[in-house]
């Protein structure tokens, strides 16, 4: 029997589309890897009898990266970035998604790939395709499916109607993506490194560049811009109200709406002053209606999230993915706002009927008949965005709910009536002067019956008034106003802004938006409001005093359009990935060489590293105090001697008890992420300008130096190999007294023991298990050790009176902890732990 491989972009959507395709008769079994699910069952594909796999990945399976010497910031100009080799890495390693597919696809015939039909999707498809053949020793027959919603009749008709895989469009992805790689590295390492080296409450540890994201941000800042230059206006309104036959206060509206000069405004009143009365001079009643929407889209769908239901655009899109792979919406990713011709519209409307939110109005319009749908744009990617299964409250939670609930809700819109009322206007004629007070009364809801909040007002309605009627003046009067500078940018006018100009896609245009938000560039304030920082600011005015285009969205735009000719075919890879590069390259050259520019802007905005920070901690060169720079990134700086040193990130920093490291008299320092999480001392001289060759820069601490005699050192403190991974050392912790803890130096496990003794220490002799020998002390009446003895030596894994004391876990829970008991006993399973390298002899290597 042959076997056929299908291959989903996530776990949730591959049980889904098994559930549906076996009619819920399928096994399942964990993959190899232990995150990809193997669903299988026997079924007729191609008019035979075979037995089908269903599997996933986890987006992507590769993703593109320099060559390894490449991704040194201290060692690489990054110039060099924009010719040097990249390769295709593993997107999550840990995931070992290329060899789960080889191994399930070993032995497959077919190969029918169910990734999203978009641009993404095809390059998925390839990175899959290659992962499978991998493993292949016969031909194997690759289709993809195109579907636009989880249900039983699209899933089985794309199975049907099998395509190939898109080339071109996964072409197109692989040149966005090394662009977006070349150009964003080295303006990004080069800027990053240029400003943290200069300024100490730069609070970001990266200045990021990016082709989409600064553009977007550009948009951002001239709206502050645009805030920050503009001058009110005074200008005078003059204001009339008068009193209805039925009693009503009618305020009127001038009809040469204001003035600039107060004489002139001034005059005018006077004028109408004259009169007691206006008249009715013309009364105009017009039927007008409200459009009903076109239908849904990506675009409009972030839009309507961020201003009406205050969601920011990539939460709403994660929110709508989780909508569509459950099978309640359709495809949530396309640019397209009309409905295919075939689109089964009726059927669609009726699966709502029943809705306790809006069923009523959905029988009204399929008694009425369906009104044909407003026609839209046809991108030639996937439908509009649809409901495609009722829902209630009590099967949604919170965000699923509200943004299936305006789904649905559009959706009904654009099937139902538009909405019609009659404007009525009245003109009033007080001297020469002309005004007008203008109403409306509803005469059909249409479709804001469902879309209530664009519901006409119940106070839009005027009085009865008859032509040549006269009115009295209740009162005349000149209003002072200013104009009014434009608001700061909500998501929602960004995502169109973006859109108008071609700033990414309908997929990418939420994480350039999250970009900036997360980079510190810009705030979300009330309202989904984008208020530029300081930082933002002067990012983009530095790139409009060296070279504009660099944050105008015109560049971009020119690019996208080059990616989407390679998409349709129309263009060659290799030509364009090389001409973008070129002209990046040529203007990161200039950018570099005008630096200075920006500079003055920055110098401005941020102190400098020698008037930033507070005293902290001796200088081994000078032993005057560095201060502690506690900005994101962490740093010590000398004033002095003008250096400055990177510290671990994400954790305390403390001096430790003022011992000096033995290589440099630097003062040793602590860091730690708390009692329960990991801790080591470091001397950040050490830490910078590592004095052993396995000792790593900016990842080592005296938990991993290897000095022979000193007392701080993975010497004097190692005791056995780490229990978890092949590489590390337990290293105890002094400086963690008396919450005492061993840590690996590689990975995040950590011991603690023997709490609240009064000293711990690691001795010279060794156990049979190969771990050092510990010894501990506890002070008179404080001891935990058995019949009360305040010292005892023995080992940490084999020692019975230690078990109690003894507490194994990780440092960082995001997943299980793999026990393997509290010693060695299952550990001797695998062979007899490994005791700590001799570091003398390391050290003598070392020097020959």
């Amino acid at each position: 029997m042959k076997t056929a491989l299908m291959v989903a972009e996530k776990p949730s959507l591959a049980a889904s589309l098994a559930n549906i395709l076996s009619s819920g008769r399928c096994s399942t079994r964990k993959g190899l890897n232990g995150s990809c699910s193997v669903h299988e069952w026997v079924g007729q594909f191609r008019s035979e009898i075979v037995n089908f796999k269903m599997t996933s990945v986890c987006g992507h399976v590769m993703t593109l990266d320099f060559i390894g010497k490449y991704n040194n910031w201290d060692k690489v100009d990054p110039a060099e970035l924009f010719s040097c080799s990249t390769e295709k890495k593993e997107a999550v390693p840990k995931l070992k998604i290329p060899y789960f597919l080889a191994k399930e696809g070993a032995h497959c015939d077919y190969l029918v790939l169910w990734l999203d039909c978009d641009k993404e999707g095809e390059n998925i498809c390839f990175e899959v395709i290659n992962a499978v053949q991998q493993g292949m020793h016969r031909k194997l027959h690759i289709n993809a499916t195109r579907f636009s919603a989880i249900t039983e009749k699209d899933i089985k008709s794309a199975l049907a109607n099998l395509i190939k895989p898109n080339e071109n469009e996964a072409k197109s992805v692989d040149a966005r993506q090394e662009l977006d790689l070349r150009i964003g590295c080295a303006f990004t390492r080069y800027q990053t490194k240029f400003f943290q080296g200069k300024y100490g409450d730069l609070d970001v540890s990266l200045i990021s560049y990016g082709p989409c994201q600064t553009p977007t941000l550009g948009f951002c800042v001239q709206r502050h811009d645009e805030i920050q230059t503009f001058k009110p206006d005074p200008y005078w309104v003059l204001q009339v109200t008068v009193k209805s036959p039925d009693g009503q206060d009618i305020v009127l509206s001038w009809s040469r709406v204001r003035s600039f000069d107060k004489e002139v405004a001034s005059m005018f009143l006077s004028h109408v002053k004259e009169y007691d009365q206006a008249t009715v001079v013309s009364i105009q009643s017009t039927e007008k209606c409200k459009s009903r929407p076109i239908a849904l889209n990506t675009v409009e769908l972030m839009r309507v999230a961020s201003s009406g239901l205050g969601m920011g655009p990539q939460h709403a899109m994660q929110i709508a993915e989780r909508l569509y792979t459950q099978g309640y919406i359709s495809y949530p990713r396309t640019e397209t706002t009309s409905y295919p011709e075939n689109f089964d519209l009726l059927s669609t409307l009726k699966q709502q009927q029943n809705s306790s939110e809006w069923g009523e109005e959905v029988r009204k319009i399929i008694a009425t008949g369906i009104n044909r749908p407003k026609k839209g744009h046809d991108a030639g990617d996937h439908p509009p965005i649809t409901p495609m299964k009722h829902a209630t409250r009590n099967e949604l939670d919170g965000d699923l709910w509200r943004l299936y609930d305006y789904i649905t809700r559009h959706f009904i819109a654009t099937l139902a009536r538009d909405c019609r009322y009659l404007s009525t206007t009245v003109k009033f004629e007080i001297g020469m002067e002309i005004f007008t007070a203008t109403g409306h009364s509803l005469l059909s809801p249409g479709y804001t019956s469902i879309l209530t909040w664009q519901a006409l007002g119940n106070n839009d309605t005027l009085p009865k008034f008859t032509s040549d009627e006269k009115v009295n003046i209740q009162e005349a009067k000149l209003v002072e106003c200013y104009t009014q500078p434009p608001d700061y940018l909500t998501e929602a006018e960004l995502i169109s802004l973006m859109e108008k100009h071609g700033i990414g896609t309908d997929a990418s245009i939420p994480v350039h938006i999250n970009n900036i938000c997360i980079r510190n560039y810009v705030t979300v304030a009330a309202g989904r409001k984008l208020i530029p920082t300081s930082l933002g600011i002067v990012l983009v005015h530095g790139y409009q005093k060296i070279d504009p285009e660099l944050v105008l969205p015109t560049m971009r735009s020119a690019v996208e359009e080059q990616l989407n000719l390679i998409a349709l075919g129309r263009a060659d890879f290799h030509a364009v990935l090389q001409h973008t590069v070129e002209i990046f390259k040529q203007k990161f050259h200039y950018f570099v060489q005008s630096i200075e520019a920006m500079d003055q802007l920055f110098e401005v905005s941020f102190s400098p590293l020698s008037a930033s920070g507070k005293a902290h901690s001796r200088c081994g060169k000078c032993r005057r105090y560095m201060k502690y720079i506690q900005t994101k990134p962490s740093r010590m700086h000398c004033a002095h001697c003008n250096e400055t040193y990177n510290l671990p990130q994400n954790g305390n920093i403390r001096i430790y008890k003022e011992l000096k490291c033995p290589l440099d008299d630097f003062e040793l320092l602590s860091w730690s992420t708390g009692t329960r999480g990991k801790s080591y001392t470091f001397c950040p001289y050490c830490y910078n300008n590592p004095p052993f060759r396995d000792m790593k820069k900016g990842m080592s601490g005296c938990n991993s130096c290897t000095h022979p005699t000193c007392p701080h050192g993975m010497n004097s403190n190692g005791l056995s190999s780490c229990l978890e991974c092949d590489l590390g050392i337990l290293v105890l912790d002094p400086s963690a007294a008396p919450k005492w803890k061993l840590g690996c130096n590689r990975c995040d496990v950590i011991i603690h023991l023997f709490e609240n003794a009064h000293k711990v220490t690691v001795d010279t002799d060794t156990c049979d298990c190969g771990a050092q020998l510990v010894t501990v002390e506890y002070k008179q009446d404080k001891s935990k050790l058995p019949n009360e003895v305040t010292e005892m030596s023995g080992c940490v894994f084999c020692t019975p009176a230690f078990a109690a004391l003894v507490e194994k876990h990780r440092a960082v829970a995001s997943k299980p902890v793999v026990t393997r008991g509290r010693g060695h006993a299952k550990s001797r399973n695998r062979g007899k732990p490994k005791p700590p390298k001799d570091k003398m002899a390391q050290l003598a290597a070392y020097f020959v």
